[in-house]
């Protein structure tokens, strides 16, 4: 059928729109193909250069952290010989010695000198130098050191005074202050030579591709070290060493050129090409893998560490740097009594501040809020019925995967069963020194009841004598009662002492801190020590400066010491001569520490050194009836004061007990 002359154009028209698009397609992928011909050289040859800059950089990243690390050490050496010099430690051969050994070990130096306040030479590391003149610079940055008591730099500046260095050589002078309390000692300079941080820091294969060069802040070349010729300047990188006080920058300019285009381009490309399209997709395929295992394990990870911190006993709490709460953990709920919906996201003042301790609250979050943070306090938490919780803080800083502090985190502890275990022992503590009191008034009271019986029975005689004085017929004379009289109240006064003296020690009562003067202390207990010495045909003596201060502590548990460790003097002394039977106790007070120091002093048989090793352990004795308490108390009782109690061997025989306790203050109104 032959077509009709109206559709034959339009027939025309479709082949030849059908033609063009079979066609279409493959001019497109040849151009595609073309371009990326073309694109695959210029970026290949522009990621070359990339990573030729890249490399430039993070070579002149190392270069210059080599530098500051020498120059690091450098700094903390003239720090040390600085402190060593304010001390005066040295004397100037080895402070001689010391500089030359810095010249030695750093050859970027070339000098190190000590120069006083007044412009003398104090030192330096070489014997012969001359005075040394600083630059205006130099003394400007003298000057600055010496008000803020911190090292600095000058700025590098062309010299020629000092001897060792080249002529118009740049240098740069690093200052210490020295000071000796308040004192201003000098400076302690040590010169650096610009051209020698590069010779010694550079290494040489650094220096065989690059020129490097030391700027100031003007751009004004410092040093230059350049072993393969001048930079191109295509590939440069400049880096600030940190210098306090100085400008300088690290500035390197490598001497490569552009990359080149290979030869066989088209090839390698193709091949590439095809073989980074394969690549492309096993590694799509590998990281698709890669990012569904690490989800999973980050999800069982998270999961994992909630049931940890959901299991701990332990509270966690987490604040921004503003104060506000972000996270907290069951445990911490439980602690506070607060369900985390009500406290997460406030800012302080929190429900759980107690009113009677809001004002340590608010100082120590004003601390928080200026960056000082205590690591461990104790304080106590209010629930909301009231309840008050001891707790025990740690805090340290919240930092996030940059290293940048972005909060608080803080661990809480209820330390309410330690308080109570502490209370219980407090308490044992003081039934037992009540146990202690009493059995050494057991110990004593047949010599009790001999001492009695003396003013017991003058009281009697006197009293009889007077009654007969009374039934004679004949009248009164009141001068012959009132002798008799006199002498049984004495007797009955001397009675009433002792008796007293034992109720007052075998009183059971809370421990009361108050200011004690020494001699008031045995005074207290003096009827009961003589008792006991009189017994044994011991003499007791006492040494007391007459400005002794007092002591700040409760009286009986000190006279408990004091009558144990008197007592076990007595009876050390039993077997040696009655001659040498003398019990001395000496106070005397260190003005340096501000404490007292009570020393009971005997010349009997002494402690062996296997004993010694175990004399203040509980329940050990050397005698047989010993309940072997007595040193136990005694320690405790002192080192609850605050003090210690120690023992040595006496030069002349026999034992020396010393326990040191704080002086109370000037302000404490002292028991007399």
């Amino acid at each position: 059928m032959t077509p009709s002359p109206s559709t034959a154009p339009a027939t025309r028209r479709s082949r030849h729109s059908s033609t063009s698009l079979r066609w279409l397609l493959p001019i497109v992928l040849v151009l595609f193909f073309l371009a990326i011909l073309i694109w695959l050289p210029w970026q290949a040859r522009q990621m070359e250069s990339n990573e030729r800059q890249e490399q430039l950089i993070a070579d002149t990243l190392w270069v210059e952290q080599t530098i500051r690390f020498q120059m690091g050490r450098d700094e903390e050496s003239l720090r040390s010989l600085g402190v060593e010099i304010s001390a005066g430690h040295l004397s100037p051969n080895e402070l001689h010695e010391r500089m030359a050994r810095l010249l030695k070990n750093g050859h970027e130096l070339v000098r190190v000198v000590w120069i006083k306040p007044n412009g003398e030479l104090g030192s330096s590391s070489d014997p012969l130098a001359n005075p040394v003149e600083l630059t205006p610079a130099s003394k400007a940055t003298a000057e600055i050191t010496r008000k803020t008591k911190r090292p600095m730099y000058t700025q590098p500046e062309a010299q020629s005074h000092v001897s060792s260095a080249a002529p118009s050589a740049v240098l740069m002078d690093y200052h210490v202050p020295l000071f000796r309390g308040d004192e201003y000692l000098g400076d302690l300079v040590a010169t650096y030579q610009t051209v020698a941080l590069l010779d010694e820091m550079v290494p040489w294969w650094f220096a065989q591709d690059n020129q490097v060069t030391l700027v100031d802040r003007d751009d004004k070349v410092l040093a230059r070290r350049a072993a393969a010729g001048p930079g191109h300047g295509i590939y440069t990188h400049k880096r600030a060493l940190d210098l306090p006080g100085a400008s300088v920058t690290l500035v390197t300019d490598s001497v490569k050129s552009e990359p080149q285009l290979l030869p066989n381009l088209l090839v390698g490309s193709v091949i590439v090409l095809s073989l980074g399209l394969l690549w492309s997709l096993l590694a799509l395929w590998g990281h698709i893998s890669k990012r569904l295992a690490a989800e999973g394990a980050l999800r069982q990870q998270m999961s994992f560490r909630t049931a940890m911190e959901n299991s701990l006993v332990t509270g966690l709490r987490a604040r921004d740097l503003e104060g506000r709460i972000t996270y907290v953990n069951p445990a911490f709920c439980q602690i506070v009594g607060y369900p985390a919906e009500e406290i997460v996201g406030k800012l302080p003042p929190m429900p759980y501040w107690a009113e009677e301790a809001m004002s340590e609250y608010q100082a120590r979050f004003a601390s928080v809020l200026a960056g000082k943070v205590t690591p461990q306090f104790e304080t106590f938490f209010q629930r909301p019925n009231g309840e008050r919780v001891p707790v025990l803080v740690f805090e340290a800083p919240l930092v996030d995967n940059n290293g940048k502090q972005t909060g608080w985190m803080g661990s809480i502890l209820d330390i309410s069963d330690r308080k109570r275990i502490e209370e219980v022992n407090r308490q044992q503590q003081e039934k037992l020194q009540s146990s202690a009191r009493l059995a050494t008034m057991g110990e004593i009271a047949s010599m009790l009841a001999h001492e009695l019986n003396q003013p017991l029975a003058a009281i009697s005689s006197y009293t009889t004598g007077a009654l007969n004085v009374l039934d004679r017929d004949a009248p009164v004379d009141r001068s012959i009662l009132k002798p008799a009289l006199e002498q049984a109240s004495a007797q009955a006064q001397r009675a009433g002492q002792i008796i007293r003296s034992v109720h007052e020690f075998v009183k059971k009562r809370e421990p009361l801190r108050q200011a004690l003067a020494i001699p008031s202390l045995l005074d207290g207990i003096r009827a009961l020590i003589e008792l006991q010495a009189r017994q044994s045909y011991v003499t007791f003596r006492t040494e007391i400066p007459p400005d002794l201060p007092p002591v700040r502590a409760d009286r009986v548990m000190i006279e408990q010491v004091l009558l144990n460790l008197t007592r076990n003097g007595i009876e050390a002394m039993q077997h040696i001569p009655p001659q040498r039977r003398i019990l001395n106790v000496v106070a005397a007070y260190d003005a340096d520490t501000d404490k007292v120091s009570v020393a009971v002093i005997d010349q009997g048989h002494g402690i062996p050194e296997d004993v010694a090793a175990r004399l203040f352990s509980p329940f050990f004795s050397t005698k047989a009836e010993g309940m072997g308490m007595g040193l136990n108390i005694c320690r405790t009782a002192i080192e609850f004061h605050g003090g210690a109690l120690t023992f040595h061997a006496n030069p002349q025989g026999g034992t020396i007990f010393t326990f040191v306790l704080p002086a109370a203050p000037v302000a404490t109104t002292q028991e007399t």
